[in-house]
């Protein structure tokens, strides 16, 4: 049984550690936000312009004002702090970001990523991911293995108009858990009832299992 969207946001949590400032792209990493780990302090950063992120509200309790990158309610947490984009962007060029965790359309085995530009669809931009991924000190990937057609995802080579390259060092998708380096993807752990030949049959790029 392959990871839905909240069991890949569950596992990344998994790898936030203590002390940690973390930067959440939109979609699947906003979810890390509700599941990590306890007894740890971490400080959330949201490109947007917010310092200390907490859980999405529950239900009756949002507040319109509070949004995150994806234009999602959240909470803040005390001691939280609100500012505009130049100054979100300055933390995250300066390098103040230990961690970003990012969605993605492809990911190639040599670490690089696309994320922001299908050729021929609209695009209101590209966003902050290229700041972001140039920037971060460590960058995991939130993703699906596959694409709706049943195409690999991690491939070789990305097809499409790149984000960053060679900044990808971990992959978490619904099959597994993934490191990159040496020009490879490395299996790190199969997802609950996937199997090892489920997890090669579905990745283009050199899978190195050991």
């Amino acid at each position: 049984m392959a990871l839905d969207k909240i069991g890949i946001a569950k596992r990344i949590a998994q790898e936030v550690k203590d002390g940690m400032y973390v930067n959440l792209g939109i979609g699947i990493p906003t979810l890390v936000a509700n599941y990590l780990p306890q007894g740890i302090e971490v400080e959330l950063q949201s490109e947007n312009g917010l310092l200390g992120m907490g859980p999405f509200p529950f239900s009756g309790e949002e507040d319109a004002d509070l949004i995150n990158a994806g234009k999602q309610t959240i909470t803040m947490l005390p001691g939280s702090a609100v500012f505009d984009s130049a100054m979100s962007f300055g933390m995250i060029r300066a390098q103040k970001i230990d961690l970003t965790i990012l969605g993605a359309m492809e990911v190639s085995e040599h670490g690089d990523i696309a994320n922001w530009k299908v050729p021929g669809r609209m695009v209101k931009g590209m966003g902050g991911a290229m700041d972001l991924v140039a920037s971060a000190k460590n960058i995991i990937v939130a993703m699906q293995h596959c694409d709706k057609a049943g195409n690999s995802k991690l491939l070789p080579h990305c097809t499409l108009p790149l984000t960053g390259v060679g900044c990808v060092k971990k992959v978490v998708s619904d099959l597994g858990v993934f490191d990159i380096h040496d020009g490879a993807f490395h299996l790190v752990e199969l997802a609950p009832d996937v199997t090892l030949d489920e997890v090669r049959a579905k990745t283009a790029g050199k899978l190195i299992v050991h």
